[in-house]
């Protein structure tokens, strides 16, 4: 990860934290989840919204009431609500792609639950996908929500990320490995 980068999950997680553990003293988590995914569809959406969150032209003032008056249309929790206020005075708007994925990670480790990242050259069916989930729930001892992606450079197999451990039984990096090894023989 870059440094940059490093940083930004860094501001993020602290603002994640916080935000969860008040929605959580206050029972609240379930209106908490729905802001979240509110906020990242309209960001998914809007690209005057992403200018807004990112534009180093405009003022504090001017971010702080654009997100003020965003989530306050959108009836984001009073919490989310008062972190992007807080966030916007400090500058800070640019994290808030991460603070949202810090956001779901926490949630989603609330009710034990954990989502892998499968590429695979061809579509999974439902019934591969439910095996899949089976079997990685077991290993990893979480509910496991699959996020498919296909990628055909792989040729064939499965990449699968689950947190920081991933497998990879792609065609594609076998051939690599053996390429490599090909290339130290001669």
């Amino acid at each position: 990860m870059s440094e940059p980068a490093s940083i930004s999950a860094g501001i993020a997680e602290r603002y994640a934290t916080a935000v969860f553990e008040i929605a959580q003293e206050n029972k609240s988590l379930e209106s908490l989840e729905s802001g979240v995914n509110a906020l990242s569809d309209a960001l998914a959406e809007s690209a005057d919204l992403r200018t807004v969150i990112v534009s180093p032209l405009l003022s504090r003032e001017e971010q702080g009431k654009a997100i003020t008056a965003v989530s306050a249309k959108m009836g984001l929790a009073p919490v989310l609500q008062q972190t992007l206020g807080l966030m916007a005075e400090k500058r800070r708007l640019f994290v808030v792609p991460q603070l949202l994925a810090a956001l779901r990670a926490l949630l989603a480790d609330s009710r034990n639950e954990v989502t892998a990242e499968v590429h695979s050259a061809v579509a999974l069916t439902e019934a591969q996908t439910e095996k899949l989930a089976a079997t990685l729930s077991k290993s990893v001892g979480k509910t496991v929500n699959i996020h498919a992606t296909v990628d055909e450079s792989l040729i064939g197999g499965l990449v699968v990320k689950v947190g920081s451990k991933m497998i990879d039984t792609s065609i594609r990096s076998k051939l690599d490995s053996l390429q490599n090894a090909m290339k130290e023989v001669g």
